[in-house]
């Protein structure tokens, strides 16, 4: 049975019917009201568009012009810093051809010369390396025993010294120790030092390596000389903490303006841990970051 309530919702979906209808009736008859929506759309479009490209350029030119800023700070910064020094890079692991362009002209910036770039073998050649070595100490360095890894820390003791001094120890070894050499050993002022995490390395061959390893940096600081550790922002996992647990200064930013104006620093002399993951003392050295404004 029909009541009220349904004459009143039948009435109302009729007027909702022709309500429609009328608008539709009114867009479809009226060309020149749709036209006229459209335009302002596009109208309003163009201006955004154009909007945004004024804004873009401006930003770019402000990106740009800080670029250049900062590129001239950091010249200003290392300026001289390695003047007449001779800059070795040594690999404790595969060399990295990123790395190697930054270095070098980090190094390049502040007056410096990369004259050697070394990287260490993984795994050691422990056999090759003792019959290169026959005759002196080191031929035992195959031996197992006890007494293994402290006769491998103090050869890395003794490479470390010979990459900065030289030496003929390091000269009949290095075609066993090291998977590339460029340049010539010793006369070094200073060393960057990249670590990578071995891997698929038995356990016997990892304590070697952590043996050697330790040892050439010793050896290295025992010379003395700056040793710096580097790597990138995306170097992962870190080796900054390994960097620190050897006494050495790290850059963690390598590939970053402030890291590579770190790095020339650093292996002038200023010692840290620099760089932006939370492992960093500071972005750069205290007296480039604190140094006020046109000092």
């Amino acid at each position: 049975m029909f009541d009220f309530r349904y004459h009143a919702l039948s009435l109302a979906a009729v007027l909702l019917a022709l309500a429609v209808g009328v608008l539709l009736g009114v867009a479809i008859g009226d060309s020149n009201l749709v036209s006229s929506a459209k335009n302002g759309v596009v109208a309003g479009l163009r201006t955004s568009v154009h909007t945004t490209q004024r804004t873009n350029a401006r930003l770019r030119a402000e990106v740009a012009g800080q670029s250049t800023v900062e590129t001239d700070l950091s010249a200003l910064a290392v300026n001289g810093a390695l003047r007449g020094k001779s800059v070795g890079l040594v690999f404790l692991g595969q060399a990295s051809t990123a790395i190697v362009p930054l270095v070098r002209g980090a190094v390049s910036a502040a007056g410096g010369d990369l004259a050697v770039v070394a990287s260490l073998r993984e795994p050691l050649d422990l056999p090759g390396l003792a019959a290169a070595l026959d005759g002196t100490r080191y031929s035992a360095l195959a031996t197992p025993g006890a007494g293994q890894s402290a006769l491998i820390e103090a050869f890395g003791r003794r490479v470390g010294v010979q990459i900065a001094r030289g030496g003929s120890l390091l000269e009949r070894a290095s075609n066993r120790l090291l998977s590339s050499l460029s340049g010539g050993i010793g006369g070094l002022d200073a060393v960057a030092v990249v670590r990578d995490d071995p891997t698929g390395l038995s356990n016997t061959e990892q304590r070697a390596l952590a043996a050697i390893q330790t040892g050439l940096v010793a050896g290295l600081q025992a010379v003395p000389l700056p040793v710096v550790g580097v790597e990138l922002v995306v170097t992962k996992p870190s080796q900054v903490a390994w960097y620190q647990s050897q006494g050495m200064s790290s850059v963690d930013d390598a590939e970053l303006l402030p890291g590579r104006t770190a790095l020339a620093l650093a292996l002038a002399g200023d010692h840290g841990t620099f760089g932006v993951k939370r492992t960093a003392d500071s972005l750069l050295p205290q007296a480039v970051s604190s140094a006020p404004p046109g000092a």
